[in-house]
Parts: C-alpha cells; structure tokens; sequence
C-alpha cells in the first residue's frame, strides 16, 4: 500500500478582488480513489491548483507525501510542441540517441540519470490510452482536444506520481477514450484525487469528496451510494422542516392564548381586589406579583417561539435551492408518422475529404424520437447537428418538415449575451404577454433582482435555466431539439435539472453525449453510431 497523504490544515483563499474561495479548510486524504464534487464556482478548480502548488494561500498549509502528478482542465500548451516536450522527456531522447551513437560525454548520461527504458514506457503508456504508434516529433497542434487530454495524462503518469490531481479529465473524451482512462485509474495504487461531472467516473470511486462552503465531507462509496445518502438527509432534512413548521405555529398559538389569558386574569383580578377591599399597599403587592408572574410566563413561551424559528431557519438553509423547479413546457407534442428530417447521400467536405464518405450518409427523424447520436472525436456528430439544424450547408437530398428546430450549443448560448435574462426572453418570445413571461421566470427561479442581470453575472445553474426559458419557450415552441454535450460544462446539480426538462419536453431530439447515465434518464429510445463515415443504428447502451 502506498504511503501518498495529502494533508491541508486550515487553507483560506480568496480570490484578488476579496471574493472568499476557501475558508479555513482542513481534512487529510490516503491512498485510495476520491472523487470531488461540488456546485461549478464552489473552489474544486482553485482547489487542485492549490494543492499542486499553481496558487498560494493567504494561509493555511498544505503537505503532500511524494511527488505530485496535476492534469488542468484546459492544458496550458504551446501547439507546436512535439510529442517528446510535452510528455518532459525531449532531452532524455536526444541523450539516448547520442549514446547509442557512440558519444561517452559524461553529462548526456547525467540527462538520461538512469532512464534508459523512458522511450518504451512511454510507448505503451501511450497506446494504452489510444495514442498508438505517435511519433515523438509530431506536433501538438495535429490532435484532437481528447487526444491532447490523453498526452497531458500520459506526461504526468511517467512522472511516476504518488499523488495524481485530475481536473475534469473525461470532458472532451469519446467513449473508447473513456473506458480506457477508467481502466488506467481502476488500477490507481497511490492517492488519487479527481474533480468531475462525469457520474461514470465518480462511481468507480472508492469515496467521494464534497466540498462546501463548511468544509469537505466524505462518503466512503461510489456516486450512487453518495446521491442515495444525500437523498436520504435531504429527505430527513424536509420532514425536520415540516415538524419545525407545525411546532412553530404552535408556540405562537401557545404564545398568543397565554396572553389572552394572562389579559383575562388581570382583569379579573383587579376587579378580585376591589372588591375585597383591601388595603392599598396589600392590593399593590398582590398586583404585582401577578404581573411578573404572567411576565415570566410571557418570557417563557416567546423564548420557545424564537429557539423554534431559530431551529427552523437553520433546517431551511440546510436545504439549499434545490427546491423542485416548475417545468411546464408549451405544446411541443409532435404526432409519431410526422417528418421532422430527412438525407439521402448527405456530405460535407471538410479539409480537402468528404467528411461523411463518398457516398455520404442517410438520416431520417420522424415523431417524437429520442435519438443518441455517438461517435469517436472527430467523427462528424457536431457538424451533422449543424446540418440538421440548417447553420451548415451540405451536399445531398434534404427535406425539412414544418416546425421549428432549436439548438442547444455546449456553450449555453442565449440569444443576446449583451442583454438580462428578461430581456433575452423577449426576445425568444415575443408573442408571450410580459406578465406570462415574468411568471415563467419565477416559476424558473429568477426573482426581480436576478432576472435584470447579464448572462456572465449568473451563475452555471441560473445560465442553464435562462437558457432552457429561452429555447424550450421561443415562439413557436420547438419541434426538434438537438443538443451537443450538453452536460460537459454543468455542475451535477445543473444536469439534474436539465434531466427534468428534457423529460417533460414532448418533441423530438438529438442529443451528442457520452454519458450513459445522462442518455438513460432522458429515456433515449434510439441509437446512432456514425463512425467511418457511415450512420448505422446501434445496439443501445
């Protein structure tokens, strides 16, 4: 077992303009595979940065037991670095060479410091992760963003780390690549820590790290058995709510009789002691003590009334925003015989070749389907969405059904980034009354203060939201969605949240994904695998 820790004691990090990130963090992490997950904005990036020391903290500490290994989520490389640079071994290759060519000059076998199997461990690392026969002087430039991603994996795994930090390591990954960075992590022996989205992943962990704004939690399990518990508290957190709710009405009520008859007693009272005639300083002391009594009883339940609101406003915090959003969509049934598209002989050349064949490819889209459409990176799938959606030309017979077709980009575009929320609605939906549309956007959660922002001040939850108002609502509703891995840049959370929208939206789609878990909760029920430039139907998942 390996003896790789990762100790972090007290960290604080704030951002330069004062925005805190991290305050007062501390938790210890062994030799095991932990994945980190948390809302996108929550600090995992800065995070990793911090623990692989690309930032500082205000203070705190961190200490890390053996040499650190950190992949980015967007590698800071030069294009026309070769192979040999990024993978840090340039020198060590060149020092081999000129060994095997006879030189005996001292201080190439101090750059090679006993390496002498570097360019056959980098070989195989390499091919087990698909980067087959790739020559050392090929340039960076010439891969693909997976393939980049699966270099900068390699480079830091023939450091021979003992901790491994990955940031989001699986988001320009096509399926192949993915079972194949799984495997290599499966067998992870030191201490692996993992930022990701990506709920395949997640479940092959041995735990999983949720960072809060209190702290790091940890829950020994996969991603299933970590969503089952936090359902689990979730739900125990809503009953304690709706208990709190019932006892706080209820020591108001208790507060409010004990007045009325306190109020009652007084009255009587006084009249009691005129009566009795008694004497003034008797009948001042009687007076009195009935008074603090009933002050003393006042004191009492309207302490009760405040430890319950107190109780109740910390139980309602507890449970966050992720109250269930109202998802409602417009009529976008479409009947099962309607033709929505369809391409006979469909190319496009890219790059001097016709990216779908010689002959090109076949599609037809018909009633309310829900196609996958997968596909290794490069294949085509994103310019075939283009195509269907009519922002890229092509060659071939094609028909177009009536009915509108909308598109959700990776990038959640709204459709006009110098507007708010509001006025973005407007425009997707002209036609609907103002009051219609501030109603939606309630109902979306967006109060009057956070529907008058611009599409940067919101946040990867309200974006995706915004979005979904604006293209699941646009007039005329939409027949036809297609949507280009649309779960890549959102936080878990964001992804439940497009699940529901999808399920409640009747018309056709395509969608570009590789993620099962995503594909299954939106109840695909066709598959498409477009793969050497031909379309076939494939099994499933």
């Amino acid at each position: 077992m390996s003896d790789a820790r990762i100790r972090v004691t007290h960290l604080v990090f704030s951002w330069p303009d004062g925005t805190p990130v991290l305050d007062g963090l501390s938790f210890v992490l062994g030799p095991v595979r932990t994945g980190l997950v948390a809302p996108n904005g929550a600090g995992k990036s800065s995070l990793l940065k911090l623990l692989a020391g690309e930032l500082l903290p205000q203070s705190g500490q961190v200490t890390i037991d053996g040499v650190v290994g950190y992949l980015p989520q967007s590698l800071p490389l030069d294009g026309e670095a070769t192979v040999a640079e990024v993978l840090g071994m340039a020198d060590k290759l060149r020092a081999l060479d000129a060994i095997a060519a006879g030189e005996v000059d001292a201080a190439l076998f101090d750059v090679v410091d006993g390496d002498w199997d570097v360019r056959e461990r980098s070989t195989a690392a390499l091919a087990r992760l698909g980067l087959n026969d790739v020559a050392p002087d090929r340039r960076l430039a010439t891969f693909s963003g997976g393939e980049a991603m699966m270099l900068g994996l390699v480079a830091q795994l023939l450091r021979r780390p003992d901790v491994l930090l990955l940031d989001e390591p699986t988001n320009n990954l096509d399926r192949a690549a993915r079972r194949r960075l799984h495997g290599v992590l499966q067998e992870w022996k030191g201490c692996l820590l993992v930022a990701s989205h990506d709920r395949e992943l997640l479940d092959r962990m041995e735990q999983i790290a949720e960072l809060t704004p209190s702290g790091l939690r940890l829950y020994g399990g996969g991603y299933a058995f970590y969503r089952e518990t936090k359902d689990t508290e979730r739900r125990a957190a809503e009953q304690q709510a709706r208990n709190l709710r019932s006892e706080f009405k209820r020591e108001r009520r208790d507060l409010q009789q004990a007045r009325e008859r306190a109020a009652r007693r007084a009255g009587n009272a006084a009249r009691n002691l005129a009566d009795a005639g008694l004497p003034r300083i008797v009948a001042g002391t009687r007076k009195s003590a009935a008074q603090a009594t009933a002050a003393k009883a006042d004191a009492t339940h309207a302490t009760r009334v405040r430890q319950v609101r107190s109780r109740l406003h910390d139980a309602t915090q507890a449970l966050g925003d992720e109250a269930a959003l109202d998802l409602s969509l417009p009529a976008t049934r479409v009947p099962a015989d309607r033709l929505l598209f369809s391409a006979e002989g469909l190319r496009v050349r890219r790059g001097g070749r016709d990216l779908f064949g010689t002959h090109g490819l076949a599609l037809a889209i018909r009633g309310p389907q829900r196609i996958a459409l997968r596909g290794a990176n490069g294949a085509g799938k994103s310019t075939l969405l283009r195509v269907v959606a009519g922002q890229c030309t092509a060659d071939g017979s094609v028909r177009r059904g009536t009915g509108r077709v909308a598109y959700l980009s990776q990038r959640l575009d709204l459709p006009d980034p110098a507007c708010t929320v509001a006025q973005n609605l407007a425009l997707a939906a002209p036609d609907m009354p103002a009051q219609e549309r501030a109603n939606l956007l309630a109902r979306l959660q967006f109060p009057g203060d956070r529907r008058d922002l611009p599409p940067q001040a919101l946040s990867g939850g309200e974006r995706l939201r915004a979005v979904l108002a604006c293209v699941l609502h646009a007039t005329p509703p939409p027949v036809l969605l297609l949507l280009d891995e649309p779960t890549n840049n959102l936080d878990l959370n964001a992804v439940d949240l497009l699940v529901q929208a999808l399920r409640a939206y009747q018309g056709a789609l395509v969608v570009v994904s590789h993620d099962p878990a995503f594909l299954a909760e939106i109840h695909v029920d066709r598959w498409l695998e477009l793969a050497d430039g031909r379309l076939v139907e494939d099994i499933g998942p």
